[in-house]
């Protein structure tokens, strides 16, 4: 299925079910891959920094997070995208580890967070096989990619932000000998229960970053991004060319 160009970054328009399938027929057939949620701060930040865009147009699967890059499609008329949150994939990937006896591995947060994730999502999974965990304060990649490898984890749920987990999983993804890497941000946080995600009302919704704002006013700076993407989203679509009417 072809991609779709959101302002450079190219997104799979799959369904969660097919997102999920997409992995699991990876991990069944011995792949390699990593897999990006980007939300419309990673695009506003791959338009600053041209740089960091193959991050996300090289992984293996790219799905949209954020309801602003629905809206942008929309705009931009390009084939619509449904919005995959990536805390969701990694529920849905980490209940089918459970189910067929998958290895994982959580890297990210501070220390401490996720260890009582593992111990937490093997209650909500019963048979969940946590091989490994690793906070995400660390400057030598080397150490830690070795101890995913020695490990065994064929799950790697990377949860740095972006663009850091990003390049960490494009850059170190084979070697640590994972099927697949999944970059979840704060994830981890939910997972151990130290932040609580948004109720389901603001989730339906697509408010999630209003709630986020409601209980952090301190985003604001970054929630700013999003008129300011909207903006260059309508900008560009009135570049693009307008279908003649024929007579």
């Amino acid at each position: 299925m072809e991609r779709v160009s959101i302002l450079g970054v190219e997104f799979d328009p799959l369904t969660p079910d097919m997102a999920l399938s997409h992995l699991v027929k990876g991990i069944e057939q011995g792949g390699q891959e990593y897999v990006v949620t980007p939300n419309p701060e990673f695009v506003y930040a791959c338009r600053q920094d041209p740089a960091l865009r193959p991050l996300l147009n090289n992984a293996g699967l790219c799905v949209p997070d954020g309801v602003g890059i629905i809206y942008a499609a929309k705009i931009l008329k390009t084939p619509p995208l449904q919005r995959i949150p990536g805390i969701e994939l990694g529920e849905a990937l980490l209940a089918w580890a459970a189910q067929h006896g998958r290895t994982v591995f959580l890297l990210g947060a501070k220390p401490g967070v996720a260890e009582t994730a593992a111990q937490k999502l093997q209650q909500n999974y019963p048979g969940l096989a946590v091989v490994g965990t690793q906070d995400g304060y660390f400057t030598d990649d080397a150490p830690v990619v070795a101890k995913i490898a020695d490990s065994g984890a064929e799950i790697v749920l990377v949860c740095m932000g972006f663009p850091r987990q990003e390049r960490f999983m494009a850059q170190n993804l084979e070697a640590s000998g994972a099927r697949v890497m999944l970059g979840l941000g704060g994830s981890l946080d939910v997972f151990a229960g130290t932040v609580r995600r948004a109720p389901e009302f603001y989730r339906k919704a697509g408010l999630e970053w209003l709630y986020r704002l409601l209980k952090e006013p301190s985003r604001i700076g970054r929630m700013m991004k999003l008129p300011v993407f909207l903006w260059i989203v309508i900008r560009e679509s009135w570049k693009k060319p307008k279908k003649k009417v024929e007579k």
